[in-house]
């Protein structure tokens, strides 16, 4: 019974002792000053480099999810979380070590980029084709997401521009997108904290749905409670460091111990 439990867990994301490092030119000093930034430019064109910071965002962290996971991270601000996940999606190279995975990761963030000018329904149309979706497929679901994200209880907000919404507003459209699709690996970076409480039990209820049908899900948040109703596994970062992995009640009554210190 055991061994067939064994083969059921199918890896979807490997971490493989990954670094990821940032470098950021020009001191700190220069920051707002055109003529410093001029100054680092003739510098960097007669091949001097003095300026460059490095900063050691993830280090050596190492890891392996699996189908049906529901994995929290957790960590201080600066701690590494959300630079971890850009590199799973693959929107940062890594200095040392590898990430795998099997599928298509798929990165939903706060500041995920949908057009401002653009009307919540073409957003719908543009969100669902960039993540695979036919056009017959968006059309079947589109009413569904607009009544998920909720953006037309007080209006018909759905048809006005993207950028007369409230963060709140965009947000759920956001995550209401990301969520009428099945995905190998979903990775959520805050987008549940922006959304009220009846979103935000609707939203668990569907991250619970994705990890049936066997997708892997990543969620980055500030609030315990949401990692709590939605997690089994939990990953806490501290200066890109690993520092535990494991059960979701034992990881957060750590880190709580620690943070209320």
């Amino acid at each position: 019974m055991a061994e067939d439990k064994i083969q059921e867990k199918i890896p979807t994301v490997v971490a493989d002792d990954v670094h990821i490092v940032y470098r950021v030119n020009g001191a700190a000093g220069g920051k707002g000053s055109a003529t410093a930034a001029l100054s680092r430019i003739v510098r960097r064109g007669k091949g001097e480099s003095r300026g460059v910071r490095k900063v050691h965002a993830v280090r050596g962290v190492t890891f392996t999810a699996y189908r049906g996971e529901a994995i929290g991270l957790i960590g201080t601000n600066g701690s590494g979380k959300s630079t971890l996940l850009r590199a799973i999606a693959g929107l940062l190279p890594t200095e040392h070590g590898k990430v795998y995975t099997d599928g298509q990761p798929s990165l939903l963030g706060v500041n995920a980029a949908l057009m401002s000018d653009l009307t919540g329904e073409r957003n719908i149309v543009l969100g669902g084709l960039a993540m695979g979706m036919s056009r017959e497929e968006i059309r079947s679901r589109y009413h569904e997401i607009v009544e998920f994200s909720g953006i037309n209880e007080k209006g018909d907000f759905i048809t006005l521009p993207m950028r007369t919404y409230s963060s709140g507003m965009a947000a759920r459209l956001r995550f209401s997108i990301a969520a009428a699709k099945n995905h190998d690996v979903l990775m959520i970076d805050e987008a549940l904290a922006t959304g009220d409480r009846k979103f935000r039990i609707r939203s668990e209820e569907r991250i619970r749905e994705l990890r049936k049908e066997a997708g892997t899900v990543f969620l980055v948040s500030h609030n315990n409670k949401s990692i709590r109703d939605t997690c089994d596994r939990v990953l806490w970062l501290e200066k890109g460091e690993l520092l535990m992995d494991g059960p979701t009640e034992e990881v957060l009554k750590a880190y709580e111990r620690e943070t209320s210190k």
